[in-house]
């Protein structure tokens, strides 16, 4: 499949899956009902407070957005984390969850219970007023950096995220670099996510970070681990784009004409539990910002005792779950094959 060709058709007529729902095509395919294995991964995502108000947010988070985790919650989840269980990885996104005052009280307790973290970074976060010892707290703690640079190019970032990103993430990348973040070798991890500028699904995950690869480093300097590449959902600021556009319904039909069975299997909602700012359950990050909860079992983290009550039950999906089928797939992780 020529990842180039993957873009909205000016044909209004809808195909036979456009017209199927998630469910009907899932069942259609052969794949039967979504549940859920085994939990490895925690998502947390710490509230809806940013310093960007990027085009493509599926959180549609901001500078004056109030939705923030407290710590009441947050020493809930530490709580339930504490015993044993099959979780490996604590996921912590937002907004930018760095804003959040319980970060770090996360990242630390987190790590004292032996898991892997994730940090969910915009980059230009650890440019800001007071977060000059940020990157230092991360590699103390070993953590992921799973940063977000959209391209490799000024001008498209600048779109999506404002006059000045791109520049402001190339310097927060070499800061990075010089403590060890995406070097050769390094057990400090840096990863890059790439999503789309529009209303298009994402190239080879492959041929891009070669891409990326080489351009950021003949350019600018950076090396990094690893790029995973995104495909926009159709829900938060970006749904609000499609539908000023007039594209919201053709960027549908894009995502279900290109519905690939062989990435169920694979899907990040099947090994993954998250956990809003305000303790609520769901299944993924992107059901939570359809405020769609899970279907079974506990509703907060308040009623929750392990995290592994929840293995075995039925996903709640919808159409926008289209996103995470399309072509070669798309999770936390990148492309899902």
């Amino acid at each position: 499949m020529d990842p180039r060709t993957i873009r909205l058709s000016s044909d209004e007529n809808q195909s036979r899956n456009s017209r199927l729902s998630f469910e009907g095509l899932l069942a259609e395919s052969g794949c039967g009902r979504l549940t859920r294995g085994k939990t490895t991964t925690l998502q947390l995502n710490l509230g809806k407070i940013c310093h960007q108000a990027c085009h493509h947010c599926h959180v549609d988070a901001g500078p004056n957005r109030p939705e923030i985790m407290s710590s009441d919650v947050a020493q809930r989840v530490l709580k339930v984390l504490e015993p044993s269980s099959g979780v490996t990885t604590v996921d912590i996104t937002g907004g930018a969850p760095e804003l959040n005052p319980n970060f770090q009280l996360l990242v630390a307790g987190a790590r004292r219970l032996g898991r892997h973290i994730i940090d969910r970074c915009n980059l230009t976060v650890l440019l800001e007023p007071g977060f000059e010892k940020m990157p230092d707290f991360l590699a103390q703690h070993e953590v992921e950096i799973v940063a977000s640079l959209p391209c490799y190019t000024r001008d498209n970032v600048d779109k999506q995220r404002g006059d000045g990103a791109f520049d402001k993430s190339i310097h927060a990348l070499r800061m990075l670099n010089d403590l060890g973040y995406g070097m050769p070798g390094s057990k400090l991890q840096l990863n890059l996510a790439h999503n789309p500028l529009g209303a298009s699904l994402p190239f080879s995950q492959e041929k891009l970070e070669l891409d990326y690869r080489l351009q950021l480093r003949e350019n600018f300097g950076v090396q990094f681990h690893h790029l995973f590449t995104i495909t926009n959902l159709p829900i938060g600021r970006f749904a609000q784009v499609l539908d000023h556009a007039g594209e919201y319904e053709k960027y549908l039909g894009l995502l279900t004409d290109h519905f690939n069975a062989n990435t169920v299997k694979n899907l990040m909602c099947r090994s993954l539990i998250s956990i809003g700012w305000d303790g609520a359950i769901y299944d993924c990050d992107f059901n939570q910002m359809l405020g769609v909860r899970v279907p079974f079992g506990p509703q907060s983290v308040w009623s929750l005792t392990c995290f592994d009550q929840l293995d075995g039950e039925t996903i709640a999906t919808g159409r926008h779950c289209f996103g995470c089928t399309a072509g070669n797939g798309s999770g936390c992780g990148g492309s899902l094959q």
